[in-house]
Parts: structure tokens; C-alpha cells; sequence
């Protein structure tokens, strides 16, 4: 029988949050999201900007999640949160295929994705938001990718 407790809890730290963020776009609120967070000694780690006629949503990943929910509480920013997988590639971008190909085999459907800014086992790292991240977890460690949890970037 499988421990839910254990799979469930080897899952949160296999995972990353990520913050949406609804923006003005307007010149300048790229850098005041970038001020806010760094005031209260938050780094972003991850940044993808969607650019619409009037607003823009930026996606991050930070290096304290909690206290970035607190900020942007506090400070009344517009946000939402979900759950990334943090993809190491061994291979750099040379290998991405890969793991598109291993997620394709087990019929997971990427939802998003794109690169980290930082790498803490000097390797590039993929954040990917998919449909069913338990079993996207499995597969990705059944091809031997190692996938970073939360406290693997919050350095």
C-alpha cells in the first residue's frame, strides 16, 4: 500500500510556486514588481512576460515564495499562485526534446513553460506547468531527471 503522506509531502518538495501577476502595461511596472520584492530581500529566479493591449501578466518564480505572497498581500498586487515542476537539463538545450519526448510518451500536456535564471547545479534549468504534475514527477524521475523543489533555488 502506498503512504499517501509520504508521496504527497516527496511531491511539495519536488515542486516550485509560481506567481502570476497582473500588471499595468505600463513603462515601469516590470522594474517596481522587481523594487517591491527586493525591498523585502525576495529575488526572482524566474521571470516570462505575456504582453496584452492594456495589461501584462508576469509569471515568477522567487526565492521566497512566502513572503512574496505576504508582499503582495500587504501591498494589495494582483496574483495568483500554482505549481511548477523546476526541470533540470543535463544536456542544456540540447536536450529539451527529451524531456518533451519522455511527458509526451506518458500523455502529459504541457501547459507552459520556460527557462530559469538561475542554475544551481551549473546546469539550465526548464520551469513547466503541467496538467498532472504527480504523475509528470514520476515520469521525469523514471528518465532520470532531476527535478528542484523550492529549497533547491531559495539559496
Amino acid at each position: 500500500m502506498v503512504d499517501r503522506t509520504k508521496t504527497a509531502k516527496s511531491f511539495r518538495d519536488k515542486t516550485v510556486r509560481q506567481f502570476t501577476v497582473f500588471l499595468e502595461n505600463k513603462v515601469g511596472r516590470l522594474h517596481d514588481l522587481a523594487k517591491l520584492l527586493g525591498s523585502h530581500h525576495i529575488h526572482i529566479c524566474a521571470l516570462n512576460v505575456i504582453e496584452m493591449a492594456d495589461a501584462a501578466i508576469a509569471r515568477i518564480i522567487v526565492s521566497d515564495p512566502d513572503e512574496a505572497r505576504n508582499v503582495f498581500n500587504e501591498t494589495a498586487v494582483a496574483h495568483s499562485e500554482c505549481v511548477v515542476l523546476a526541470v533540470e537539463l543535463p544536456e542544456g538545450a540540447e536536450g529539451l526534446d527529451k524531456v518533451f519526448s519522455a511527458l509526451l510518451e506518458a500523455e502529459i500536456n504541457i501547459k507552459f513553460g520556460y527557462s530559469m535564471m538561475i542554475r544551481p547545479h551549473d546546469k539550465a534549468v526548464l520551469a513547466l506547468c503541467v496538467e498532472d504534475e504527480d504523475l509528470a514527477l514520476d515520469v521525469l524521475r523514471q528518465h532520470d531527471y532531476n527535478v528542484l523543489g523550492q529549497s533547491d533555488i531559495s539559496r
